[in-house]
């Protein structure tokens, strides 16, 4: 499993020597550059009544700490926007050059992908070339097959659905993105199994290798493709030539 590494999906938590302990698991992982967004948003366990009674909320994420942090970094780092559609879309707009991506969540903020806000938060991303990833939930309007028809309505911006999925056995978002080529798997969070179907249905070139961190350790992913066993350049292009190509990013 040899390989050069990018985290596509690492967070930062709003705690003094956050950045410092990234790194150093990032380090100890043998993980050379991460993508990097808010976290703290929302409190874990609020969050967790959320996902399974409904409710939202409308704090702001810390977009300026993980911008110092990635020009600390030495380009270690790379900025992903955390956009809170309760707030007006110009906000993500006068910001988006200094970024590489944009993230939504329907888990934490509750605006449906349907919500015309969404929709305005991709026309910047579309516009600016960001990628657009997703937290998606079983909910009206924010599942996966909502992230499709968005990703139909935007076929040249390129949309990321994080976490496997709606839960860890979600082999019905496979089924769901695979017509959709605009879509890449993001593979924290889900089980192997569904990591290894996503792998033979979309292919390498649509799988993203990501962590969440710190929420869960970059090792405890790499142990799934351990598991699932790509071959050499299957795990190449998901380990780091596919988060270069989807950031514009050089290599």
């Amino acid at each position: 499993m040899a390989q050069r590494l990018f985290d596509f999906h690492a967070r930062l938590a709003p705690v003094a020597g956050a950045a410092e302990k990234l790194l150093a698991t990032l380090d100890g992982s043998g993980i050379e550059r991460a993508a990097l967004c808010a976290g703290g948003t929302i409190d874990l366990h609020r969050l967790s009544r959320q996902l399974v009674r409904g409710g939202h909320v409308t704090t702001d994420p810390d977009n300026d700490a993980v911008l110092a942090a990635c020009r600390e970094s030495g380009g270690r780092l790379v900025p992903f926007y955390f956009a809170n559609p309760h707030r007006p879309a110009q906000e993500y707009d006068k910001r988006a050059a200094d970024f590489r991506g944009l993230e939504v969540s329907p888990a934490v903020h509750g605006v449906p992908l349907t919500d015309p806000r969404i929709r305005e938060l991709v026309e910047i991303a579309a516009a600016a070339g960001h990628p657009v990833y997703a937290v998606c939930l079983i909910r009206d309007g924010c599942g996966v097959r909502e992230l499709t028809a968005l990703a139909t309505r935007f076929p040249g911006t390129t949309f990321v659905l994080g976490h496997s999925g709606t839960g860890n056995i979600d082999f019905d978002a496979v089924d769901v993105i695979a017509p959709r080529p605009n879509i890449l798997f993001e593979t924290s969070g889900g089980y192997s199994s569904v990591l290894a179907e996503a792998l033979r249905r979309l292919g390498a070139e649509r799988l993203l290798f990501g962590s969440e961190f710190p929420l869960q350790h970059p090792d405890v992913e790499l142990a799934k493709f351990r598991a699932v066993g790509p071959s050499p350049d299957q795990w190449a292009r998901i380990a780091w030539h596919n988060a270069h190509r989807v950031l514009h990013l050089e290599e």
